[in-house]
């Protein structure tokens, strides 16, 4: 009795696995999953990278509220594609136009103000931090007033340097042109990105049968959460700025490997229709054919 109950979570976490292999949105909802393996996001990954970079806070909250609004944009676009075109269809379309949007990125990453540099190694930082043997500084109390005096001097020399170094960044707008690229591309994927989201998640609503959509739910959760923690991880092995193009480019990938695995199950359910992109889907056809013959009865 012991053992089956320590049992029992794992079974039902296989047989939540299997179920949710067994579906027939099995490939959607992992193209949706693998787009939360990026850190092209307003997260805070970015907004650090974006502070590096020169930027203030108050082009960040500009930028974010631009976001937001080709967010509510994403919305408007998915409900007048799936009139137009089908629900299948629709993130189909709305996967190639997230997709092009990042292609602005993947340039960012070559262009004038990028800081990669893959002669940088950032495995050098993690083990100067994690693997450490410095002991830590002692002083006796008599040292801190000196203390107090160097801490002031060298504050007041950094907050110098740091204003020159800045007047000197503010000069130079070619420094901005490789992050300008970066924001522009998360910004107008983001209208993509959320059509795409709504339509996978209305493909599960419509194509797991309601005992079984509790678990299928909770399973696809776990996987979005699975990614976006090794997108976390990811950041961890190559913290440094001069690695972030190497991160836009791995992030890409995984978009593009998402985008790929919706376009087998789009052409699996649609065929060559897929390509028809005015017309509806079979199943919406056959669904408003069995509402007429209904309400004529």
């Amino acid at each position: 009795t012991l053992f089956r109950s320590l049992a029992e979570p794992f079974r039902t976490f296989r047989d939540g696995w299997v179920s949710y292999y067994n579906q027939s949105v099995f490939l959607a909802g992992m193209g949706l999953a693998f787009l939360y393996m990026t850190v092209l996001g307003f997260d805070c990954i970015t907004t650090g990278y974006a502070y590096t970079q020169g930027l203030s806070g108050s082009v960040l909250s500009l930028l974010m509220g631009a976001s937001a609004i080709t967010g509510i944009l994403g919305t408007v676009a998915f409900t007048w594609l799936r009139r137009r075109c089908g629900l299948i269809r629709t993130g189909f379309i709305s996967g190639i136009a997230q997709f092009s949007c990042l292609l602005l990125c993947v340039v960012s990453v070559f262009m004038p103000g990028s800081p990669l540099d893959l002669t940088v190694s950032p495995f050098d930082d993690i083990s100067a931090r994690l693997f450490a043997s410095e002991p830590l500084p002692t002083f006796s109390p008599a040292d801190v007033p000196e203390m107090l005096l160097t801490t002031e001097a060298s504050s007041s020399m950094n907050s110098t340097s740091s204003f020159i170094g800045d007047t000197e960044m503010s000069v130079d707008p070619m420094n901005l042109v490789s992050v300008s690229l970066l924001f522009a591309g998360v910004i107008a994927a983001r209208v993509g990105l959320w059509s795409f989201d709504l339509s996978v998640t209305q493909l599960i609503q419509e194509n797991v049968i309601e005992s079984e959509r509790g678990i299928i739910n909770g399973v696809q959760n776990s996987m979005n959460y699975l990614l976006d923690l090794m997108h976390f991880i990811m950041v961890i092995l190559a913290p440094n700025p001069e690695a972030f193009g190497l991160l836009v480019l791995i992030s890409v990938s995984f978009v593009a490997m998402g985008h790929i695995m919706y376009f087998r199950y789009a052409h699996k359910n649609l065929g060559k229709q897929l390509f028809a992109c005015c017309s509806p889907d079979p199943k919406t056809l056959s669904s408003d054919v069995q509402k007429e013959e209904s309400s004529v009865v």
